[in-house]
C-alpha cells in the first residue's frame, strides 16, 4: 500500500514539530516556551492524524477542483502573511479569522464577528498580557507615525 499525500504530509510536519520540541528542551525557559507550545500540540495532533488516515478506507480518485482547492489555501497562507507584514500580528490574527470564516467558509456574522473577537481577546491575553511577547506593530502603522 502506498501512502497518500496527506499522511506524508502528516509525517513530515510530525518530524518538524517533534525537532521544534526536541531542540527547545535545550533552550532557556523563556525562549523555548513558544516552540514547546505550539510543537507539542502540533506533533500529537499531526501523530492523530497520520493514525487516522492510515486508519481511513481508500478514498476515490481525487476531483479536479482539489488543484484549486490547494492554490486557495496557499492564497490564504499568504495573505495571511501580508496582513502581519501590514498589520503586525496583533491586528492580523482577528482580521484573518473574521475573513476566512466570512468569505471561505460562508459563516454568518454573528459567528464570525465573536470568533474573530475570541481570537483577539486569546492572542492578546495569552501572547501580549501573560507572555510580554513583543511583535512589530507592522508596515501600515509605521508609515503613519
Amino acid at each position: 500500500m502506498r501512502p497518500s499525500g496527506a499522511v506524508l504530509f502528516s509525517v513530515g510536519l510530525a518530524v518538524v514539530a517533534a525537532y521544534a520540541v526536541f531542540a527547545a528542551l535545550r533552550w532557556p525557559p523563556k525562549a523555548a516556551l513558544f516552540p514547546l507550545v505550539m510543537g507539542i500540540p502540533l506533533l500529537v495532533l499531526t501523530v492523530a492524524q497520520v493514525i487516522l488516515e492510515l486508519r481511513a478506507p481508500p478514498l476515490p480518485p481525487e476531483a479536479p477542483s482539489a488543484g484549486r482547492r490547494v492554490l486557495m489555501v496557499f492564497a490564504w497562507m499568504i495573505g495571511f502573511v501580508a496582513l502581519v507584514l501590514l498589520g503586525g500580528f496583533a491586528a492580523a490574527v482577528p482580521i484573518f479569522v473574521f475573513l476566512y470564516l466570512r468569505l471561505d467558509s460562508r459563516e454568518g456574522w454573528v459567528l464570525s464577528g465573536a470568533l474573530a473577537a475570541a481570537a483577539w481577546g486569546f492572542f492578546h491575553l495569552v501572547f501580549q498580557r501573560l507572555l510580554h511577547f513583543p511583535f512589530e506593530a507592522g508596515l501600515i502603522t509605521e508609515w503613519f507615525q
